[in-house]
C-alpha cells in the first residue's frame, strides 16, 4: 500500500480578511478594553456614549501591532460621523397600553387552509382515491 506524502504539497498562507485581527494574548490594550466594556454596562449598551473609549481601544491595538494602521476616520471616528439626537427608546407606547399586532381584527388564514377544500380532502383527490361522501 502506498502512502501519500504531503511535504510536497505547497501551502498558501493568505492574510486575515479586513476587521479581522490577532487576539490580545499579553493584554496589552486590556485597560483600554475593560473600561470601554465598563461604559457599555454602565450606559445600557448605548455604544455612541462609549465611542471615545472604543477609539481609544483601537489606537491602542494599532500601536502595539495588533492591527493593521489605518486612519481612525475611515473607521467612522471622524468628527462629522458623530451622532446627534440620539435619545433612547422610552417605551411610551407600551406604557399606554399599546401591543404590537393587537390592531389586526381577523386571523390570517394558512395557506392550505385558504381553499374551499380542505387539506385532507385535497389530497384525497390527487391520489384518485374516491372520497367518502
Amino acid at each position: 500500500m502506498s502512502s501519500m506524502n504531503f511535504s510536497t504539497s505547497k501551502q498558501y498562507v493568505r492574510p486575515p480578511q479586513r476587521g479581522i485581527f490577532p487576539l490580545d494574548h499579553d493584554g496589552e490594550c486590556r485597560p483600554f478594553m475593560e473600561s470601554y466594556l465598563e461604559c457599555l454596562k454602565v450606559s445600557r449598551d448605548t455604544h455612541h456614549k462609549c465611542r471615545d473609549l472604543s477609539k481609544d481601544y483601537l489606537q491602542c491595538r494599532m500601536d502595539k501591532q495588533l492591527m493593521s494602521e489605518e486612519n481612525l476616520d475611515n473607521m467612522g471616528y471622524a468628527a462629522n460621523k458623530k451622532v446627534h439626537g440620539a435619545h433612547e427608546y422610552d417605551k411610551a407606547k407600551e406604557k399606554a397600553g399599546f401591543v404590537a399586532g393587537k390592531h389586526i381584527a381577523k386571523k390570517e388564514k394558512w395557506w392550505f387552509q385558504k381553499s374551499n377544500k380542505g387539506w385532507k380532502e385535497k389530497s384525497a383527490d390527487e391520489s384518485g382515491s374516491p372520497s367518502t361522501d
